[in-house]
């Protein structure tokens, strides 16, 4: 990330307002340089107003005191004046509050005096005074504090923590609140050493309208955004320093942090600027965290700005008689560590520190092994390979006894909680643990810059590292208990299977780290993933699995409705991913990319659109190299190779693409920014939208009309039953682009049906103005038809059935339709399974259609549709069948690679919302290529299911024509043959479409495309057309004569 931001092009201008969460930058590059230090003059960044009224509600307070009678009246003068004059209470709180609360406040705290009489310990004195404002303009909280002790027990204990969660956690620009804290300068009494600690919230003020900007640079002017007490009372210099921070955050990703030394004394004022809603729990995590090295603050404030920053102070000071690491020193490594703060503030390895010992880093570490655990402690062991080995996975009963094993060994062996008791009681192992990563991915200190090693590094120094081998020993010897010993020798399989991570970036927002995939076992998981990333944030978790080194997938948010279902989603989530990927490698067969997937698990109530942003942010994190010291620096690479990702749109990301690949640009992702992401929107990005050019639908199409041909059928003669109604990209498109007899539509908002054939008119009005069936014309309805709605009840059919409730009738309807075809072009995954298959056959076993094509992504189990096929029922599954949207999206990635930014400006994004003439010829290509490859495969499957005169379904068919396509594939990109030139010009002239070719010209386009991808693009083409063209079971002397006309 560069330190300034890149300057949108003139008609990206959404570019500006598309950085949600931006910024981090630091002065830990300059951590041990004292040169380097910003230096302030030692005057109050803030001037609290005298209160000149305070003598007069001194003598009234004090009659006040007096007339309540709880204090004897000879002692009332010396408490009031020791309240007003001795302990140091700033002045804005007399100003704040009113007399009867203030000598409700003196009495009080004599109160706590007798009481700590009582007990003869005056350390047990405490102060707990609150006043929360009913109508929720602000509160006071007031209690006795230790200095540079963080609270276990009393009010001091959940202070903070409170007012993060009523007050700062939840902030919008519209409702937010100002904190002032100061601690008092003396101590509650002559016996005892505390001090009051007291924190003033106020509502802020944004005056409305603004005030004008007094800048012409086009710049923030920090007094337009700014609450109105805030301008009253801080310093110029303060205002100056903010103002630096607006800008910073509001250009960059994350926090924004400063240090300044405060001239002629000890003191270090830490400012952090991030956006609104980037974090939570931030402002009490940082008490622990200066506490931690014995530091004290003596004045803190969080202030609020109505374009959505915030900003948070602290004054901080070294404990008199600290024997920690001095100030000066250790200042920085509070600013590195407030970094991984922000990512994890809630860490439960860190709240203990008190019991363990554990700093920030290796609390933190201790949380990402913690979650690394979670997934790959529970894994299955011998017992379920004995018991996998017996039965038979290709019947489905014995299948599924084996997928309920396989789920309570998961929920049974390792808990969440089980395992955090593990790292909780092995504390120092913990410790040698985070050493043994530390030291391997704790980057070398950069020469030129002759800094000295910052106090993580100091830090490290003083535990004697051990080898693998030694620390491996040392566990085995320490922990006797073998499911504790499982725990933390997954910590050591973690270490040694990090590629490269984030965790020492001085700027990020969630932690990610690349990891190789061969610790995981061979019986679950029988094809190895190329690669794979684990990213861990405050709100969320998430995954990255792909199956080639160029791969590509959607990105899907896994939304939880309650407790239960986010306990079950967190334990399935690493599985589900896998699945996924695994899938979409079946769908990737013909394409250049391989098969990959993420998944994104928000924790409940925590917004996806921020889950998703710092995912992404995280990833790009280990993608990009870092050249900003400070900001973004190199990192250690174990893998030692560039990554391209290539991220689609999935369940509840499809609006967030465009985000994705501009977020990329403004990290500096200049030759990948543009292929990032697939689905982006067309007019703004140049993206290609399957919905509106019908991608997917005509490769489900080529299905269909090949099974009319191969069969001799007539279209307007075949009755069809589909799922996915008129309003979604599958369902209108087959409306539009068939001819059949629809007898039965069925989709979210209900159930269409008529045995005559629903009227083709008016389901093509619904396609084209994408509503749903609900908004059927019943008039066009025969005498038979009929349309029962979700929210209906007590609906009467034709026939005189009487429907009770809609919804239900809805989800069990694909169930009791006849006909011809079947296309579902929507619907929960695996609506059809082993349990309920059995309802598409009638009585004497007959299915209800002869022909299925599965146009919406695995609504068939596998169990199912070999049930169907066993009942000769002609059935083509998803992957072969849907494969038209990743071929657009792969030839839309495509362009991004081949095309220079400004080409890319020029060619793909509208102009005066309408698209080039290159966008429209290119668009044109792809659906051609899509009705090619859809045909080709479908040929293929057909004849090898001839040739074998039905002996092996055409489901089974499909699966070993991927496999066999990706096999191939993959030995391609290692073999030789790419690196005979006129062979890979002879397949790149053909593969890449040709107006991509005829526009940059071939040359340019094979110096522009990364190797990898050149390799990629050359191998699919070679293998698909080998293989469409020969079959399956072809031969090495098939392959030859191939092979012998590539340069032509």
């Amino acid at each position: 990330m560069s330190s300034t931001p890149s300057q949108p092009h003139p008609s990206l201008g959404v570019l500006p307002n598309m950085t949600h969460l931006n910024g981090l930058s630091s002065a830990s590059s300059r951590a041990s340089s004292e040169a380097s230090l910003q230096r302030v003059k030692n005057l109050p960044g803030y001037t609290t107003p005298v209160f000149k009224g305070k003598e007069e509600q001194r003598a009234k307070v004090q009659a006040d005191v007096a007339g309540k009678g709880f204090i004897p009246r000879e002692l009332v003068a010396n408490e009031v004046n020791w309240f007003y004059s001795q302990l140091g209470i700033d002045d804005t709180y007399f100003q704040n509050e009113s007399p009867s609360v203030i000598s409700d406040h003196i009495i009080a705290l004599f109160g706590a005096k007798v009481l700590a009489y009582t007990k003869h310990d005056f350390n047990k004195l405490v102060i707990d005074l609150e006043k929360i404002d009913e109508k929720g303009n602000g509160a006071t909280f007031i209690h006795t504090s230790l200095p540079g002790l963080t609270s276990t027990e009393g009010p001091g204990a959940t202070c903070e923590s409170r007012i993060d969660s009523l007050y700062l956690d939840n902030s919008t620009p519209s409702n937010c609140y100002r904190l002032e804290t100061f601690r008092s300068t003396g101590s509650i009494s002559a016996t005892a050493s505390q001090q009051l600690r007291c924190y003033f919230i106020t509502k802020c003020n944004f005056p409305s309208p603004p005030p004008l900007s007094t800048r012409t640079d086009g710049l923030t002017d920090i007094r337009t955004v700014s609450d109105t007490a805030f301008l009253e009372k801080a310093s110029p210099h303060t205002l100056e320093v903010y103002q630096k921070i607006v800008w910073q955050v509001e250009s960059r990703y994350g926090p924004v942090m400063e240090v300044f030394e405060v001239e002629g004394t000890r003191e270090r004022r830490l400012v952090i600027g991030y956006k609104m809603g980037g974090t939570s729990r931030f402002f009490s995590a940082l008490s622990n965290l200066y506490h931690f090295y014995e530091l004290y603050s003596a004045r803190k404030y969080v202030e609020q700005f109505s374009n959505g920053i915030t900003i948070i102070s602290l004054y901080l000071n070294p404990m008199p008689d600290s024997t920690g690491a001095p100030i000066e020193h250790s200042i920085f490594q509070v600013m590195k560590e407030a970094s991984l703060l922000y990512c994890l503030p809630d860490n439960p390895f860190f709240l203990d520190s008190v019991n363990t010992g554990h700093a920030v880093q290796e609390a933190t570490y201790a949380y990402c092994g913690w979650v690394f655990a979670q997934h790959f402690c529970n894994r299955l062991g011998p017992a379920y390979l004995h018991l996998k080995n017996i039965l038979d996975e290709s019947n489905p009963s014995h299948a599924e006894v084996l997928n309920d094993i396989k789920r309570r060994f998961r929920e049974e062996t390792f808990t969440r909680e089980s395992i955090a008791q593990v790292i909780h009681a092995h504390a120092e192992i913990i410790r040698l643990l985070y050493v043994n990563f530390a030291m391997v991915h704790y980057p070398a200190a950069d020469e030129a810059s002759q800094l000295g090693p910052t106090l993580s590094y100091q830090r490290l120094q003083t535990t004697q590292p051990l080898s693998d081998s030694e620390l491996y020993d040392k566990i085995r010897r320490t922990v006797l208990n073998k499911q504790d010993l499982q725990v933390l020798e997954s910590f050591l399989i973690f270490n040694k299977h990090i590629l490269k991570t984030n965790f020492y970036q001085p700027t990020k927002v969630a932690l990610s780290f690349r990891l190789a995939p061969e610790f995981l076992p061979e019986i679950e998981y029988p094809n190895k993933p190329f690669g794979m990333f684990i990213i861990i944030g405050n709100e969320f978790r998430g995954f990255h699995i792909r199956f080639r080194d160029v791969a590509r997938g959607g990105i899907r948010i896994v939304m939880s409705r309650n407790k239960e279902n986010y306990s079950i989603n967190q334990r399935m989530l690493f599985d589900e991913n896998y699945g996924l990927a695994a899938t979409q490698s079946l769908k990737n067969k013909d394409i250049p990319e391989g098969g990959a997937k993420g998944t994104i698990l928000p924790s409940l109530g925590a917004p996806p659109r921020r889950c998703f942003e710092k995912y992404v942010d995280a990833i790009i994190d280990l993608l990009i190299p870092g050249q900003t010291p400070g900001i973004k620096e190199r990192l250690v690479d174990l893998y030692g190779k560039p990554e391209l990702l290539f991220f689609g749109p999935d369940e509840g990301t499809a609006d967030m693409m465009d985000w994705a690949a501009l977020h990329a640009r403004d990290r500096g992702a200049e030759t990948w920014w543009k292929s990032f992401t697939t689905g982006k929107s067309a007019e703004l990005l140049g993206g290609i939208p399957h919905d509106t050019y019908g991608m997917t639908s005509l490769s489900i199409r080529q299905y269909v009309l090949g099974i009319y041909k191969q069969l001799g059928l007539r279209e307007k003669d075949i009755t069809k039953v589909q799922t996915g109604g008129p309003d979604g990209d599958l369902g209108s498109n087959e409306i539009l682009l068939s001819s059949d007899k629809t007898v039965a539509i069925i989709d979210g908002s209900g159930v269409l049906a008529d045995s005559a054939g629903i009227d083709r008119e008016e389901l093509i009005r619904l396609a084209k103005h994408r509503l749903t069936i609900a908004h059927f014309d019943k008039t066009k309805l025969s005498k038979d038809g009929y349309l029962v709605k979700v929210e209906e009840q007590d609906v009467r059919l034709p026939s005189g059935e009487i429907v009770l409730d809609g919804t239900d009738f809805r989800n069990g309807a694909h169930f009791r339709f006849k006909a011809d075809l079947f296309v579902p072009c929507g619907g929960r995954p695996e609506a059809v399974n082993v349990s309920n298959v059995a309802a598409l056959t009638d009585t004497e076993g007959k299915p209800h259609f002869k022909y299925i094509v599965e146009g919406a992504n695995l609504f068939f189990t596998q169990q199912a549709r070999l049930h169907l096929e066993k009942r000769k029922v002609v059935l083509f599954k998803d992957s072969s069948a849907n494969k038209g949207g990743v071929t657009s999206s792969s030839l839309e990635v495509l362009a991004g690679l081949a095309l220079t930014t400004q080409e890319y400006l020029d060619l793909m994004i509208f102009k005066d919302a309408k698209p080039s003439d290159f966008y429209q010829k290119y668009v044109k290509e792809i659906q051609e290529k899509i009705s090619e490859n859809a045909a080709a495969e479908f040929h293929c499957i057909w004849r090898e299911h001839a040739r074998l005169q039905g002996a092996k379904p055409r489901t089974q068919i499909s699966d070993e024509l991927s496999m066999r396509l990706n096999n191939l594939q993959a030995e391609l990109e290692l073999s030789d043959l790419f690196d005979d030139v006129p062979s890979r010009r002879g397949v790149m002239r053909r593969a890449i479409p040709t107006t991509l070719v005829d526009q940059v010209g071939l040359d340019a386009l094979l110096e522009r495309l990364p190797e990898s991808y050149q390799r990629a693009l050359f191998s699919s083409w070679v293998a698909s057309h080998y293989i469409y063209k020969y079959g399956v079971n072809s031969s090495s002397v098939d392959f030859f004569h191939f092979a012998r006309d590539l340069a032509r």
